[in-house]
């Protein structure tokens, strides 16, 4: 068991391509189930902002295999282990703090390490038998840094017994705490001595900021040495999450709000796994899409190499100071050799019959595969981003809606505010869809070109899904408020109520189906191929392109339809 879980917290259990996204219980353990009741049914765990409920949102991150940890829980959980392992070991709790420290906060790994050769761990964490120095109390012994005599009462040793008086026992440790967390390995100061120095140390001498320092360091320690913990990567947020291993769900909601990959740290993503995550992101910060425009969209000036755009106008070209070389845009060649007699200012004879003897093949070849990748980049990221735009805006809609329109609303239509739950039920179905969508778009800027099937089944399931995102978007949105607006109850109210419930419950299993066919690979398209294979080798019949999981043969013309995301 230990084995298997140290694979998992290091990330081999991960590399295969996150084998979870692609596994047949990734829809189940995403909660897609046909229960429309079931609140826990696409993975949202439903806040009070005002956070009256906060232990019972606890209790629900425990049910998804993940703990949140506030700082006082990340305290009593550190608290906790050393009492076990001083208990258990029958050490002091300053010697079980080392030992956990050296062993990364794993019990099971202190409690091993110990029962298999105890005087191994000793020595490797400075745990000594007998002191190496012994000095007689009637004398006065001599401080190993400063080198002053003191009497025994102003002289502190470690375990070791090297005398060192307390002013640079507590100089020795403010420079320690000052370079970083390597203080929680603190030793002896004398340099042949590997004695381990441990809290109780600190606490008798170091000054008041350093043990505020050493306190500091030594908690964060225990989430960030600890594999089977993590911090919560929003800006300003101190809670950990405690992941429970084998769960295939990396999806994690702390208690500030944001969700998380627990895998690899960024926001969420489901569906799309953590490799394709990390290759977009990277692909988003490189320069290799700026030299892509400049090849497509430029050509170097034959004289002095510039790239040079050309945006409007005619064939004749002037290289900007100093340069000032004047030259054909089509061939390349100076324009002094140019005239009517080579085509005028808008046509280059040259260039025609240079083309026609292959002599630009290679060139325009390069410059037409870098438009052609320039192109499809460009038309995923816009989407991309025009949907992480709308997915914000959303949050801020929602955020208005809990903290004013709900109140609002709920006096004009004379309804309790318990009784619009309705409304809070739709946005944040629209905040989770948008970030879904949102990913889908990196998803498909992956899909291999060649596979045409899955490309087919993958547009017609994203078109589906941002049509009925769109429709409760705008349902939402614009329907609500002229009910906002009305200055008494009106009939309408309740039938708007149920055409929002049910945009809200169709649009929730248009995504669940996206997300179900993307994390199993599109394994429909192969498995439907495969039938048709067998049925069209068994009758002698022809082959078609399969129609998708529905059996409609409606395939989108472009990716997510025609659908405007960027609300």
């Amino acid at each position: 068991m230990d084995s298997e879980e140290d694979d998992f917290y290091s990330g081999e259990a991960m590399d295969d391509d996150n084998d979870y996204y692609n596994s047949d219980d990734a829809a189940a353990d995403y909660g897609v189930e046909d229960d429309e009741d079931d609140d826990d049914g696409y993975g949202f765990i439903e806040e009070d902002p005002d956070h009256d409920d906060f232990d019972n949102a606890s209790f629900r991150r425990q049910q998804h295999s993940y703990t949140v940890l506030r700082e006082a829980d990340i305290k009593c959980q550190q608290e906790d282990d050393i009492t076990k392992v001083s208990t258990v070991l029958s050490i002091s709790r300053v010697d079980a703090s080392i030992l956990l420290r050296h062993y990364n906060w794993s019990v099971s790994k202190v409690h091993d390490a110990w029962f298999a050769d105890e005087d191994a761990v000793r020595k490797s964490v400075g745990f000594l038998d007998k002191p190496v120095v012994e000095f007689s109390n009637a004398r006065e012994p001599t401080c190993g840094i400063c080198f002053d005599t003191y009497s025994c009462d102003k002289v502190v040793s470690a375990a070791c017994g090297h005398p060192f008086c307390r002013a640079c026992w507590r100089g020795y440790i403010g420079a320690t705490v000052n370079d970083g967390p390597g203080c929680l390995m603190l030793r002896c100061p004398d340099p042949s001595c590997c004695a381990a120095v441990g809290q109780d140390m600190i606490d008798m001498l170091a000054s008041d900021e350093d043990k505020k320092k050493y306190s500091r360091y030594l908690l964060r320690s225990y989430v960030e040495d600890n594999r089977k913990t993590k911090w919560c990567p929003a800006p300003g947020c101190e809670h950990a999450i405690d992941f429970a291993a084998g769960s295939g769900n990396f999806d994690v909601s702390c208690l500030c709000s944001y969700n998380f990959c627990w895998n690899c740290t960024e926001e969420a993503h489901r569906p799309v796994d953590c490799g394709t995550v990390a290759k977009w992101i990277l692909k988003n910060c490189a320069e290799s899409e700026n030299m892509n425009w400049i090849l497509a969209n430029s050509k170097p000036c034959p004289k002095c190499k510039r790239p040079i755009e050309k945006n409007q106008g005619c064939m004749h070209m002037t290289c900007s100071p100093p340069c000032k070389f004047e030259f054909c845009w089509l061939c390349l060649g100076a324009w002094s050799d140019h005239g009517e007699r080579t085509g005028g200012f808008y046509a280059c004879n040259r260039y025609e019959t240079a083309k026609q003897q292959g002599d630009y093949d290679e060139t325009e070849r390069r410059r037409e595969m870098a438009k052609n990748s320039l192109e499809k980049y460009t038309h995923y990221y816009e989407r991309w981003a025009s949907n992480q735009s709308s997915r914000q805006k959303a949050l801020a809609d929602l955020h208005q809606m809990q903290t004013v329109h709900l109140e609002k609303l709920s006096d004009i239509q004379c309804t309790p505010e318990s009784q619009l739950k309705f409304i809070i039920d739709a946005w944040l179905q629209i905040v989770e869809c948008r970030r879904v969508l949102k990913w889908t778009y990196a998803y498909g800027y992956y899909l291999p070109e060649h596979e045409h099937a899955k490309r087919q089944f993958f547009e017609y399931l994203q078109g589906e899904a941002e049509s009925g995102l769109e429709r409760l978007h705008q349902c939402a949105e614009k329907e609500l408020l002229q009910f906002l607006n009305d200055e008494s109850q009106s009939k309408e109210f309740n039938d708007f109520r149920t055409k929002l419930a049910g945009l809200t419950s169709v649009t929730k299993n248009y995504f669940e189906n996206l997300v179900r066919a993307l994390e199993n690979g599109l394994a429909d398209v192969d498995s439907h191929a495969a039938c048709s294979k067998t049925t069209n080798s068994k009758y002698g019949g022809g082959g078609g392109a399969s129609k998708g999981k529905s059996g409609r043969g409606k395939g989108s013309g472009k990716i997510g339809g025609s659908h405007d995301a960027g609300r």
